[in-house]
């Protein structure tokens, strides 16, 4: 019915369409999504951190013991969001670059809807809080585009950051689509898990108080537990008592306490100690005291997570929503390896070829989980937190892509504490709530024709624990490793980088009555393997997984020189925002000249340019009357001062930095074009910058060099020119390197 308009209201008729409705009984919908959170972390999965809230939550519901996500993060949260492949999407691997290929473009394509955009017709208000990690993060800079970004795939508000992981204590925010500043630094008792728990109750506040008859999704995603590994240091301290038995007893306990929890079957065997990881008493007791602090900071960070998640929960609590609410807690793949064989107290450092020695890492053992630190913890740890799993994240072993999965919600789900054996995956979750809801998948988003989902429903295991089994096949793919379930079954094969894809070892393993995949059956069962390995090329050739590219160095270092392009000059005006580093100018490993164009009358202080944070990074600054330029490589700071003070007549205040075919790099200061002192550096930035970006005028973040931050300029600061030199190499594996520990 439309509107009768006549010439007078007198003989016209309104007509008002009414708004979308959702189905009758329609759920609050909360989505609390972890980051590089094994399966065992969780204590109701086994582990000793303390985690009341979850085991709470789990305690009034449910808990899955086969949930599976695709073994990274990008790809995890395209699969979750849409209920497809997350090839099939467009990310079959990292948001950090485009491969060229139809599965590899870093972006979800529109053809594709996501969960908010399917839900928004049927009357839900749409929130997203946390990591994104979905949009290419060369579109993440202040011109986007912003089509790929919360808002433009159907979340109506958005708090939080957009690349893999950020500074818990200086993070790099965005509300909406605008980077703004942290509310608050580490002085000040700051830290992200807490802001993001405020921004979400305050987003539920605000609809409860507008529209409380219309239910909502709440997508959070806090940067818990990746790295940088950080928390408050009495948590983190506390934990050490906790886990100074070591990986080997930790496994052990874990196991023992999963059985009796009747997570897994009471004859599930303990692997072998992964690849490369010692055995705990082989280390010297300093070795054992960092490891353990280490392994303290992940804990901690997750307590915390915890302690905050009881807030919001207790918050749905006051406001009586909390019956109504379907609350999903997970994790988007397993604990990491990116700490490598003895983990990190400041990752930047070694990533540019300067050495932690362990004498530095005890060193600095109070500080780790602290503003200047970029924590990460060892392999033998991260094995541990995937008890009683293979391998880690990236790898399609047990130990990278099976994860917790905790559902709770009281008026929809009967179930009280039991525990569901049944297979899933990251994309049966968009099927699964949309049959909870009652509504079908949109033929069409905004005009888009759409691809089928690819995901099956598990809904009918929230309520009936003999529920058939998962009727289609998932394949796995990863960096080359590769996987497929079926009925039961699974066939895996780890892939070693750089070698020939026929010459993978593929492996049986028969998960119902295997769980930890401890039994190999590829030479007993010949011809099932051999079934099931041509069942994964049809399914690689039907989701776009094709063509396999192991290649880490060269997808991120080309993805780097496209993005760029021929560009090599930058110029920052005043009043520019914050430059994400993916797009900010990319001065590794070349010589380049910064430039500061200023108008001065004397006693001016503060940032010219500084990009990075107290973990790496560089910064040009007037301080005590002189100019200034700090190189910060892990925390080793190379700081140049002019050799005279700075005349208030100097309009024109720079920084020359020389790269030599050897490796040193001269910084030369400049004042109106005159040297004015230098300095040579042994290191610089060979593979990375920093993953915090550049600001212009000040230092937002974390302090690249010993001063306070903001330390905003006080003069004049017209604009900043940086031009860079054509003389880059980049060593492409040690890039890719580098670029995969913020993944």
């Amino acid at each position: 019915m439309a509107a009768k308009i006549g010439r007078t209201v007198a003989d016209s008729t309104p007509f008002w369409p009414d708004p979308p409705k959702p189905p009758a009984g329609a759920p609050n919908i909360l989505v609390v999504l972890f980051d590089d959170v094994g399966f065992s972390d969780f204590g109701c999965y086994g582990s000793p951190i303390r985690t009341p809230t979850i085991d709470r939550l789990a305690a009034e519901g449910l808990r899955y013991a086969g949930f599976h996500t695709t073994a990274m993060c990008s790809t995890t949260r395209a699969a979750l969001l849409t209920g497809r492949n997350h090839h099939s999407v467009g990310v079959g691997c990292l948001a950090n670059f485009d491969s060229g290929y139809p599965g590899y473009r870093g972006k979800i394509a529109r053809e594709a809807g996501t969960l908010p955009e399917m839900l928004r017709p049927h009357g839900y208000r749409n929130y997203m809080v946390g990591k994104w990690h979905v949009t290419p993060l060369t579109e993440t800079g202040p011109s986007g585009p912003f089509d790929g970004w919360p808002l433009g795939r159907g979340f109506d508000r958005f708090y939080g950051f957009m690349d893999a992981e950020t500074d818990q204590y200086a993070p790099e925010l965005v509300r909406d689509n605008t980077p703004i500043a942290p509310p608050g630094t580490h002085a000040d008792g700051y830290h992200l898990t807490a802001d993001l728990v405020d921004q979400s109750i305050r987003y539920i506040a605000d609809h409860v108080a507008d529209a409380p008859q219309t239910p909502w999704l709440l997508w959070l995603a806090p940067g818990a537990c990746h790295a940088p590994h950080q928390a408050p240091p009495e948590l983190i301290k506390g934990y050490d008592r906790v886990f100074d038995g070591g990986w080997d007893v930790e496994r052990e306990r874990r196991l023992a306490r999963q059985k009796a929890m009747g997570l897994v079957p009471p004859d599930t065997r303990l692997p072998p100690r992964n690849e490369g990881v010692r055995a705990w008493e082989t280390y010297s007791d300093d070795e054992r005291r960092v490891f353990t602090r280490l392994q303290s900071a992940f804990a901690a960070m997750l307590d915390h997570a915890d302690q905050h998640l009881a807030r919001l929960v207790g918050f749905l609590e006051q406001a009586g929503i909390r019956d109504d609410t379907l609350i999903i807690v997970m994790s988007d793949n397993g604990a990491s390896q990116e700490g490598g064989p003895l983990g990190f107290v400041n990752a930047m450092g070694p990533f540019n070829f300067r050495g932690e020695p362990m004498a530095e890492k005890l060193a600095r053992l109070d500080g780790i989980g602290g503003p200047d630190t970029h924590a990460n913890f060892p392999h033998g740890w991260a094995m541990a937190s995937n008890t009683p799993l293979k391998r880690y994240k990236q790898n399609t072993h047990g130990g990278g892509i099976r994860d917790p999965l905790v559902v709770s919600w009281p008026n929809g789900v009967a179930a009280r504490g039991e525990v569901r054996p049944h297979f899933a995956h990251a994309s049966d979750l968009v099927p699964t709530l949309l049959e909870v809801i009652g509504i079908a998948p949109p033929a069409e988003v905004q005009g888009v024709a759409q691809a089928p989902l690819e995901g099956e429903s598990f809904a009918g295991s929230l309520r009936d624990p003999a529920a058939p089994p998962r009727a289609a096949p998932q394949y796995f793919e990863m960096f080359g490793h590769r996987g497929l379930w079926r009925d039961g079954w699974k066939a895996v094969a780890f892939h070693p980088p750089g070698a020939p894809f026929e010459a993978d070892q593929w492996e049986l393993y028969h998960l119902d009555r295997d769980f930890s995949e401890s039994e190999d059956l590829a030479q007993a069962e010949p011809d099932r393997l051999e079934a099931m390995v041509a069942e994964w090329w049809r399914e690689a050739e039907a989701h776009k997984v094709l063509p396999l590219d192991d290649r880490f160095g060269p997808r991120f270092a080309d993805n780097a020189a496209r993005f760029h392009g021929a560009r090599r000059r930058f110029v920052f005006h005043k009043g520019m925002g914050h430059l994400p580093t993916d797009v900010a100018p990319d001065v590794r490993a070349r010589s380049y000249r910064i430039e500061a164009d200023v108008r001065l009358s004397g006693g001016e202080q503060g940032v010219l340019l500084a990009h990075g944070d107290a973990t790496s990074g560089y910064s040009l600054y007037l301080k005590g009357g002189r100019l200034n330029h700090t190189l910060n490589i892990g925390g080793q700071k190379t700081t140049v001062s002019s050799d005279v003070p700075v005349p208030s007549a100097a309009t024109r205040l720079g920084v020359f930095a020389v790269q030599s075919p050897e490796g040193p790099r001269t910084f030369t200061l400049t004042i109106d074009g005159e040297a004015a002192g230098s300095v040579t550096a042994t290191t610089g930035f060979v593979t990375l910058v920093s993953w915090s970006g550049l600001d212009i005028g000040l230092d937002r973040g974390s302090p690249v060099a010993d001063y306070a931050a903001p330390f905003a300029f006080t003069g004049v600061l017209k604009k900043v020119t940086v031009t860079m030199d054509a003389d880059q190499q980049l060593d492409g594996d040690a890039v890719g390197e580098a670029e995969m520990a913020r993944q």
